[in-house]
């Protein structure tokens, strides 16, 4: 990979990562019925972002002087993920997010590794339905779980 690109994208994703921690601290700390707020998520989110970036650049830094050898860019599994993110973003509220977030993760699984299927499949549903467990029944936010027409 190119180290200016490193230090470029590293350089973006902590403007992001700062803009996101930011912007989660105008979010209100709490929302009616729930003891994890609205601000939690995007300020942890943004922390994580930050400190990866952080990273990237001190491993692009590092890494200057290594030879760097040109790689074949991947469009097409770049399209169908940006694609799949944006089918997610559309749908979430209306389909729910167990199944969203399910059928997103297996997408995007099949297309980092095609013929894993099974392991796709298992990851993905358990990944969905323990992460909606773990902050619907234990932290006590909400999800749009199910659609409406399912229940």
């Amino acid at each position: 990979m190119d180290v200016k690109f490193d230090r470029f994208a590293s350089a973006a994703f902590l403007a992001v990562g700062v803009l996101f921690m930011i912007g989660s601290r105008k979010l209100a700390s709490s929302s009616y019925g729930s003891s994890v707020g609205p601000d939690i998520f995007p300020f942890v989110l943004g922390l994580v972002l930050s400190l990866l970036s952080i990273r990237l650049f001190y491993e692009a830094f590092r890494g200057k002087g290594q030879e760097s050898r040109k790689e074949k860019l991947q469009y097409k599994p770049f399209i169908i993920i940006l694609l799949s993110t944006l089918i997610y973003v559309l749908t979430l509220e209306t389909i729910g997010y167990v199944i969203t977030t399910f059928l997103f993760l297996f997408v995007c699984f099949q297309t980092m590794e095609r013929n894993k299927w099974v392991t796709s499949l298992i990851i993905s549903a358990g990944f969905s339905g323990i992460i909606y467990y773990l902050f619907v029944n234990v932290l006590k936010g909400t999800l749009p779980g199910w659609p409406i027409w399912f229940s």
